[in-house]
């Protein structure tokens, strides 16, 4: 039963270090983190969507609060190309994780976790229209920000800065038709 319809009155408050525990017990390559009461859950992409349906079924955690992407082109000692950040919060005790993944091209694709959360709707829209990651099982994958004939993802560091591809396809407004 989803965590949205359980009685959060009586749910059992377990320490995070015990859901870390029964996290690794059930994914094999999961490696966490800490860093100032920042606790981090890094996952391979083919794990995802089971580890953030573990935190929200069985673990509480009813909120994602946060989703963003990186692209780490250009990082001293990078190994992965783009890292994609889920941002979730148990509403009940306030415990806050962070779950990363790692993609690399040419396969940009994760599963869409529009079916855990409705707020990740726009979200992965922004993160799809801004580095090119596609979501596996979006119901309306387009772009969010910039217009649909616009070519490229521009928050990628491979992107132009200057020249064509920065600007030439935005229609020119005058103040006579402005």
């Amino acid at each position: 039963m989803p965590a949205r319809n359980v009685d959060r009155t009586k749910r059992i408050i377990m320490p995070f270090d015990t859901i870390i525990t029964a996290l690794k017990g059930r994914f094999a390559d999961l490696a966490t983190s800490e860093f100032r009461d920042n606790r981090r859950v890094v996952v391979a992409p083919a794990q995802l969507f089971d580890v953030l349906k573990s935190l929200q079924e069985e673990h509480g955690f009813d909120l994602l609060f946060e989703m963003t992407a990186a692209d780490y082109l250009k990082y001293p000692n990078a190994v992965d190309r783009f890292g994609v950040v889920y941002g979730l919060l148990n509403t009940v005790t306030g415990e806050r994780v962070f779950v990363k993944t790692v993609l690399n091209e040419p396969d940009l694709t994760l599963p869409s976790a529009f079916s855990l959360w409705k707020g990740a709707d726009w979200l992965e829209r922004e993160i799809y229209d801004m580095y090119g990651i596609l979501f596996d099982g979006h119901p309306d994958l387009r772009r969010i920000l910039m217009p649909e004939a616009f070519a490229g993802h521009p928050l990628r560091k491979d992107y132009p800065l200057r020249g064509r591809g920065e600007r030439h396809n935005f229609p020119v407004i005058t103040r006579a038709n402005s």
